[in-house]
């Protein structure tokens, strides 16, 4: 594809993503859960129209939060502005996430996203320490949180069109708990895609899931590993129990390749992280007893069918567990901060 060709398709499907973004309230169910405020998300849908002002209007909140977060840490309230600080980062995220290709604006944003977090590192009570994994001689790069005598180490799978950045919940969530975390972008997310370049695919997520897996092991010998991940990370958490180092592992919605329905901007925004013509999911409908498995399914899923989700759990392990939601989607977004803390609570029996 020419240059000039990736530019209209790119302007496409910013163009499709933003009509969606303004049209459909559950566009931003995923946002809102993880610190998105619905206030100013309501002001910017009146006027969205074009990328200006999607950027404007979300960079303006973006700066609401680093002047809070200013305010807190002269006050001597760290804690808050840690959080602000991260807050703001999650705006800045989410303008340049708008960007379907690897471009010079997506850097741009993303770095300033990366600003915000590494403010909020240097106020954190849990150092954060950097960590690349090795794949096909690329570096994928995440970070790892290390409370004081931890129960265990969580290693976080994010979806594929997500990072560590915009998941920044889930990992405060489970350090607090008690547990290790290690959140690395995988193939085709954040960091690893814009800064190495290293794009997705079934073949190189097969090799990350056990390179990320060793890397906890080795890190934390003696303690059990557990994985957690929602949507496509679920089902690579599900692929990646079988390992002999993970001792469980809790799967939000896990998505499986056959019948899986996609908005098309969303298709079009997957060509932009995938390998040429590669797939990205594991084969769970030929999955293979690992470990115990926690699963949590929303019985309004239009992605993961009722029977999808039935049939993978009949395969496995002794230890299992499934917990449904009758009002909830895929990823069951407004139930996510329970599940959180019940598959903490799931990963402590028997510790």
């Amino acid at each position: 594809m020419s240059s000039l060709n990736q530019v209209t398709s790119s302007g496409a499907t910013i163009r499709k993503t933003l009509l969606t973004a303004k049209l459909f309230d559950r566009f931003w169910d995923r946002w809102f859960v993880h610190g998105i405020a619905a206030a100013g998300i309501a002001e910017l849908r009146r006027e969205l129209t074009d990328i200006s002002h999607w950027i404007e209007g979300l960079q303006s909140q973006a700066l609401q939060y680093q002047k809070a977060a200013a305010v807190c840490a002269e006050s001597g309230k760290y804690e808050e502005s840690e959080h602000m600080w991260r807050t703001a980062g999650l705006y800045y995220y989410l303008i340049q996430w708008i960007y379907p290709e690897v471009t010079e604006d997506k850097r741009y944003w993303f770095e300033r996203c990366k600003a915000m977090f590494e403010n909020a590192d240097r106020l954190s009570e849990i150092p954060i320490i950097p960590v690349s994994i090795p794949v096909k001689e690329r570096e994928c790069c995440g970070r790892m949180r290390i409370p004081e005598s931890p129960h265990g180490c969580v290693v976080l799978v994010s979806p594929i069109d997500s990072s560590k950045e915009e998941l920044f919940t889930y990992e405060s969530e489970f350090v607090h708990a008690g547990f290790a975390t290690l959140h690395v972008d995988g193939p085709g997310q954040g960091e690893t895609l814009l800064k190495q370049g290293l794009k997705a695919s079934r073949a190189n997520w097969t090799l990350f899931i056990r390179q990320v897996i060793d890397e906890a092991a080795g890190r934390f010998p003696g303690l059990p590993i557990f994985l957690f991940g929602t949507s496509s990370g679920a089902s690579w958490a599900v692929h990646g129990s079988f390992h002999p180092k993970v001792e469980k592992a809790a799967a939000v919605s896990p998505a499986f390749e056959a019948g899986l329905v996609l908005p098309e901007y969303f298709l079009e925004r997957m060509a932009c992280i995938l390998e040429d013509d590669a797939v990205l999911l594991p084969e769970l409908e030929r999955f293979e007893a690992g470990k115990p498995v926690m699963l949590f399914h929303g019985k309004k899923d239009t992605m993961v069918k009722d029977e999808q989700i039935y049939a993978l759990y009949g395969k496995l392990p002794e230890g299992k567990r499934m917990i449904e939601y009758e009002n909830e989607g895929h990823c069951c977004n407004f139930k996510l901060g329970e599940i959180r803390k019940t598959a903490a609570a799931w990963f402590m029996e028997g510790a």
